[in-house]
């Protein structure tokens, strides 16, 4: 996907059992160029599919419009059942902002889908979350109250009447809702009872909304209302949290069935625990759990960097670790293999067709490197030695937050490690970014010459690409001598084993810092602004001495360590 601005789409329809009706609604989305489909997931006990597309805004409204208008088509509510509540054949039809597009622009989206739904279709349509346009109806729960069988009352009633379209009954079609929101995880956590109550109690436990309160019994008492009428709530243990408890005979199990509607107040992690806190306490075991659509990778990042540390182990892994620790520990693989591939939005967004330097094994690198291209070449090799030597100080904290008799030190090492990942996570990056500066500068003297204006954009475009070229290993630089606080650190109180690993990681990033001056030296040559090249080489030529100077410190310490 090329877009800067990119909205999600993520429709329920109420149907999980007919595939065939599905394939049509899906086929509808994508007759639209410039969206992609992302997920479909039917449930056959909800009768409910979820489906997730993104695209740009105006590409991702039209097929929310086609995909309404073939699933009133298709789907007749007055023959549907399924355990989740719902109202139409498309159930709700939320819009999320992804990339280049803010909340208020989204919610001007969802409007205009909704007016035209309702126009053209006309079918009722409400608005909810941000794109309410009165406060009762931001809550779902409230438009949805009473469900597909109540609606044609609801209808009638002139407080209820639609925002958009006619207050009429479609008993085909129910009703359709429209919102905006922020990005929101389906998650359902699997137990292992049948009761739909015991399910429910410990929905009611977590969720934000909470109980109804009651005089006495706290089951069969009476309700407690406040002076309007309305019932007063205890609330529960989980802020941005929904939650119901329901029963699932494909898995002959009971569910919590949760919408974390703001995983940075509630991620995923803290629901999981929590869940199996209340349902402990009621008895009831966790079995493990299941992803509806699509997940944010820092939520499985930090889920993984969670329940290592519940461990007491240090989290300076690779993100593919981190996600198995993440799935292990919620079982998310219980009732289906979870594919990380199909699964977390930004890996399914990935250009699939950018061959990307660090993607290649080591050998494929190597062998790249000495073709006849001359890309990669200096530049991104330094900044890949500077990767390694990052990668050596963060293998020594990992085998020191690990050392036996070390265990109170355990989270010094392990918060180094977390470091050093990072640090050599944007080596990597600059692996490509360097060759992608020179390939620039290649693309710019590309460009045709033949009129004044022509040449005049051409020059420019060289030098901004020269300027680039000169910034990049400036940058690489910059990330490598944070290293050396890293490996300074390892090779004074780290594993006494790996001291020689923490002093090849210097040698590697030295050789990073050389490497990248030596190409900040040669692109700066380039540029027609000789202030800036000397400004840059200044820099450069600080941080090089300083490197310079660290290197000698610590490798002779570590030697005076060695003498025999």
């Amino acid at each position: 996907m090329t877009g800067n601005r990119i909205i999600e789409c993520v429709p329920n329809f109420s149907e999980g059992r007919d595939m065939g009706k599905i394939k049509q609604i899906t086929d509808e989305i994508e007759s639209v160029e410039g969206v992609i489909l992302l997920d479909v997931d039917p449930g056959r006990d909800t009768n409910r599919t979820v489906v997730t597309f993104v695209g740009e805004p105006e590409a991702v409204c039209e097929a929310a419009f086609r995909a309404v208008r073939k699933a009133a088509q298709v789907i007749d509510m007055s023959k549907h059942s399924g355990a989740h509540p719902r109202i139409g054949a498309t159930d709700v039809c939320p819009l999320v902002p992804i990339a280049g597009v803010t909340m208020e622009e989204t919610v001007e989206y969802a409007r205009a889908l909704a007016r035209r739904v309702g126009e053209e279709l006309s079918l009722p349509v409400y608005c909810y979350e941000s794109a309410a346009l009165e406060e009762k109806r931001r809550n779902l729960a409230n438009i949805r109250a009473g469900e597909y069988e109540g609606l044609k009352k609801k209808l009638e009633d002139p407080s209820w009447k639609p925002d958009f379209g006619p207050a009429r009954f479609d008993a085909g079609a129910g009703t359709v809702i429209v919102g905006a929101r922020d990005f929101l995880v389906a998650f359902n956590i699997n137990l292992n009872t049948t009761s739909i109550r015991r399910a429910n109690a410990i929905a009611f436990d977590v969720r934000e909304r909470g109980r109804e309160k009651r005089e006495g019994n706290p089951i069969t008492g009476r309700v407690v209302r406040d002076e309007e009428g309305n019932p007063v709530m205890i609330p529960g243990s989980l802020k941005a949290v929904k939650a119901i408890g329901w029963y699932i005979p494909e898995y002959g199990f009971a569910q919590i069935s949760m919408n974390l509607i703001n995983i940075g107040i509630t991620p995923v992690h803290m629901a999981f625990d929590e869940v199996c806190r209340k349902a402990e306490e009621r008895g009831v075991r966790v079995t493990g759990s299941e992803l509806v659509g699509l997940i944010p990778l820092k939520s499985m990042l930090d889920a993984g960097r969670y329940f290592l540390h519940r461990q007491q182990r240090s989290a300076g892994v690779s993100d593919d670790e981190l996600i198995r620790t993440a799935v292990r520990s919620m079982g998310l693989s219980e009732l289906k293999p979870f594919n990380p591939e199909e699964k977390i939005i930004e890996y399914i967004l990935k250009d699939k067709t950018k061959r990307r330097l660090v993607d290649l094994s080591l050998s494929a690198f190597a062998w790249e490197t000495s073709s006849e291209s001359p890309a990669p070449g200096g530049g991104s090799v330094s900044a890949a030695m500077g990767a390694l030597g990052a990668a050596l100080g963060t293998m020594v904290a990992n085998l020191s937050s690990h050392k036996r008799g070390w265990d109170g030190r355990w989270e010094e090492f392990a918060s180094w490690a977390e470091r050093g990942v990072q640090m050599q996570k944007r080596l990597l990056e600059l692996v490509d970014e360097d060759t992608e500066a020179y390939n620039a500068i290649l693309d710019a003297f590309g460009l045709p010459k033949k009129s004044d204006e022509e040449k005049a954009a051409r020059a420019a475009a060289v030098e901004a690409a020269t300027l680039q070229a000169s910034l990049v290993p400036l940058m690489v630089m910059k990330e490598a001598f944070k290293v050396f606080d890293l490996l300074k650190e390892m090779t004074e109180k780290g594993n006494p084993n790996s001291v020689t690993d923490g002093a090849v990681g210097v040698l590697a990033v030295r050789a990073c810092i050389r490497g990248a001056f030596l190409n900040v030296r040669i692109n700066v040559k380039g540029l027609k602004d000789r202030a800036m090249a000397e400004e840059l080489i200044s820099e450069a030529q600080i941080i090089d001495n300083d490197a310079a100077r660290l290197e000698e410190e610590i490798i002779a310490r570590v030697s005076s360590e060695l003498e025999i």
